[in-house]
């Protein structure tokens, strides 16, 4: 019976140490993503993007991919400013589990099997911005699918951080419809290839 205490006080343990782990992520990034308007204009890129795609009139077409021009310049501003307010961060702060549980104490115990949040977001802001000069030369309604999963991967990656994979993965699934591996299939291979170093996966 003694042993069956222990173990449920262990977990129990554990479970709570997970726990404010995860809360000290999610606030330590909160601190720094509520001083911009990130999330707001990753959404009004996309709900632009699909207007643009569906709108017949090609007059109208090319007034709203315009408009979009000068909020992915407004979103890319913001995510390089995000990126400078990162460097003054404890670098121990910015380390997460690379497993796909969360797990407690990992970053101090298993260093190898965790990532730096802002050397991903760097992999995530330099893909941001090729689709925002379109080095590869895509039309427009493929250069904005590019751009979407590039965005939406990012939005994974802060996820990820904040609880695990397991957890980012499922959200984006339920929210978007959309997998994991499809997002990495989606972005451009510059950005795959970094991402799975970094993440090693």
């Amino acid at each position: 019976m003694n042993v069956i205490v222990f173990f449920a006080v262990l977990a129990f343990s554990l479970q709570m140490r997970n726990s404010l782990e995860q809360r000290r992520r999610v606030l330590f990034l909160g601190r720094y993503l509520r001083r911009y308007q990130i999330e707001s204009l990753m959404q009004s890129l996309v709900d632009g993007y699909l207007r643009a795609m569906g709108e017949q009139d090609m007059d109208r077409r090319q007034s709203i991919w315009s408009m979009l021009t000068q909020t992915e310049a407004q979103l890319y501003e913001q995510f390089q400013s995000l990126l400078t307010d990162l460097e003054d961060a404890n670098p121990r702060g910015l380390r997460a589990s690379t497993l796909p549980l969360s797990l407690p104490l990992v970053t101090r115990w298993l260093p190898g099997a965790t990532f730096n949040l802002r050397e991903v977001l760097v992999v995530h802001g330099d893909g941001i911005a090729r689709m925002l000069n379109n080095t590869a030369g895509l039309a427009e309604r493929d250069r904005s699918y590019c751009m979407v999963a590039e965005l939406l991967l990012m939005q994974h990656s802060c996820h990820w951080f904040c609880k695990s994979r397991w957890i980012a993965s499922a959200r984006m699934l339920a929210r978007h419809k959309t997998s994991h591996d499809q997002l990495l299939e989606a972005v451009s291979a510059p950005t795959r290839s970094a991402y799975r170093k970094i993440m090693g996966i």
